[in-house]
């Protein structure tokens, strides 16, 4: 087995918008809300609070009407019982506040204690998942994945699914749009992004990018520079 923390990356945006359109997020995440309390919406059900863990794999909308720090802890599982979101308090608010300003070593502590029940990823599929990670333009098939478990195709993905909690295709969409997004924040332009990360162009970029995360790449873009502008003042 490998750390978990060694596998799965916890990439951190900044973001500023009056809310996230209805969408489901794929792994667990942090949100903060630097002007504000969160809201987070679902059916009739709501969150309130000033740092939200997610659960992931729900549809639901955020209403945030200022900036939020965003911290998506991929391969972590939700180690909650609420269907929705909770609060974090005590200890591991206090964790989650230089987590989200991006200390490294917060970070990895936050992702310890909330994942203390967590099996550990097996190699296989960890090494899997770097290589994904490390080449997001490589297009590994269903029966490369297979060859590599050395399992049945069917076998193969239940037991990716079952070690990771994501299916093969969407934890490969999930890394895609991440990349992607990190392209866009240095400065390069949504059409290179889409296609540097294995989209067929900008439309199914900025659909997959819409669906995970409730805005598109240009507003994403936007709510960055202008969150960035508001906290140098």
């Amino acid at each position: 087995m490998i750390n978990d923390q060694e596998v799965f990356s916890s990439p951190l945006f900044l973001l500023a918008a009056d809310r996230l359109r209805a969408h489901t997020l794929p792994s667990t995440c942090l949100l903060c809300g630097l002007d504000g309390p969160i809201v987070l919406k679902y059916g009739a059900k709501q969150v309130v609070g000033d740092i939200l863990l997610v659960r992931p794999q729900v549809l639901h909308e955020v209403i945030i009407e200022g900036r939020a720090r965003i911290l998506n802890l991929n391969g972590l599982q939700f180690p909650y019982d609420s269907d929705l979101a909770i609060q974090l308090t005590n200890t591991n608010y206090e964790i989650a506040i230089d987590a989200l300003w991006g200390d490294e070593s917060s970070i990895l502590e936050l992702r310890a204690k909330l994942g203390y029940r967590q099996v550990k990823c097996p190699t296989d599929i960890a090494q899997i998942i770097t290589h994904l990670s490390d080449e997001p333009m490589f297009r590994m098939s269903q029966q490369e994945l297979a060859i590599r478990l050395n399992r049945e195709r069917t076998q193969a993905l239940k037991y990716f699914k079952a070690s990771t909690g994501m299916t093969f295709r969407g934890l490969k969409l999930w890394l895609a749009i991440q990349s992607a997004a990190h392209q866009l924040l240095t400065g390069d332009l949504v059409r290179n992004a889409a296609l540097d990360n294995g989209f067929a162009d900008t439309a199914h970029f900025t659909r997959s990018f819409r669906t995970a995360l409730g805005i598109t790449p240009s507003e994403a873009i936007a709510g960055y520079h202008l969150a960035m502008n508001l906290s140098s003042r």
